[in-house]
């Protein structure tokens, strides 16, 4: 199990910058892991794939604009990140400048929208408190940065509010996009409705441990991170009551940590509000996920392993290096891969 053999070279220009100008135009990867046969379809093809009795499972957190940037009373500039939301107006955050944020520093955003910090975390993360007129997440649109990962070097523009969020986002909480979900468009959403495709919805809220580099040799004894995440009853007697001769695709790693996780041995969903700290690694034995459909991940990231676990080790890892070779996307904006 070691980290070395999740590594590939990937050229940098093949990690996307931007999102394409047409949401369903990217490139899909199908993965067939009973033939070991990989091909190439246009993503809006895979509305053909499926009919009657299919569907898919989403994820419909809504990720936040949770880059505030503000001054503190000296006139210093800082930067507030937002992780989760604690409670009404309390939320856990990272800052900067960390050394000059102590308890009781306030950072302004506007003369009616501020923060103090309350408390230091053992991790350097902060408490912070907000006071504010009005609704909290409108001032959050207004002020706020879209959370770009780092790997897209650039500086968020007003376009990546629309399209680093999936079309069918609605339950705010995410400071990362379940980037499956970008490529799926109203229209094919409503064309695959229109032909048979159920779809149900589940809320997994990403947050930055999703991008948490692996440091440690033996993958087997790194520590995965926690994010909330909740199945309503009636999303579970959907899940638990369709037809097991039709196709079920898993939209996205965070849907599958979700359904993996709230799973019984017997494959049952079982509804509610949990964590998951669920770390999926070749040998996992699936207990519900069936077909998965993905992004291109980092190299050595667990999401990557993930995938390798779905798929197999020796498939997924032909498929990445084909996907060099003919030069996907990687990444938040870039292509698809669908593993049946």
């Amino acid at each position: 199990m070691a980290l070395s053999s999740y590594q590939f070279v990937l050229p940098k220009e093949l990690i996307a910058q931007k999102a394409l100008e047409q949401r369903d135009a990217s490139r899909l990867m199908l993965i067939d892991r009973e033939s070991g046969i990989i091909s190439e379809l246009a993503f809006r093809e895979l509305a053909d794939m499926l009919g009657p009795g299919d569907s898919l499972v989403l994820n419909n957190t809504q990720v936040i604009p949770a880059r505030l940037l503000g001054k503190r009373p000296s006139g210093g500039q800082a930067e507030v990140f937002l992780l989760k939301e604690l409670e009404l107006g309390l939320w856990e955050a990272m800052v900067r400048p960390g050394r000059k944020l102590g308890i009781g520093e306030r950072v302004h955003f506007s003369e009616s929208f501020f923060c103090e910090i309350v408390a230091v975390h053992p991790n350097g993360n902060r408490q912070v408190k907000f006071f504010f007129e009005g609704d909290f997440f409108s001032l959050l649109d207004s002020h706020g940065h879209m959370p770009l990962p780092q790997y897209i070097h650039r500086s968020d523009e007003p376009a990546d509010k629309e399209r680093y969020q999936t079309v069918f986002a609605s339950e705010k909480g995410a400071v990362a996009a379940p980037t499956a979900g970008l490529h799926f468009t109203k229209e094919m959403l409503e064309t695959l409705a229109l032909n048979g495709v159920s779809q149900s919805q589940i809320t997994l809220h990403v947050g930055l441990g999703t991008f948490k580099p692996v440091q440690v040799d033996d993958i087997r004894e790194h520590n995965m991170h926690k994010e909330p995440f909740w199945i309503s009853a009636e999303t579970a007697d959907q899940l638990n009551s369709r037809d097991k001769t039709k196709r079920q695709i898993c939209v996205g790693t965070t849907c599958c940590r979700a359904l993996e996780s709230s799973a019984s041995d017997q494959g049952i969903i079982i509804p509610g509000r949990h964590e998951t700290e669920i770390f999926i690694y070749p040998g996992y034995r699936f207990k519900y996920v069936e077909s998965l459909l993905t992004n291109f991940h980092l190299p050595g990231s667990t999401l990557l392993m993930l995938t390798a676990a779905f798929a197999g080790y020796d498939l997924i890892m032909e498929a990445y290096a084909k996907a060099v070779k003919d030069r996907y996307r990687f990444f938040s904006y870039g292509d698809a891969m669908l593993i049946i």
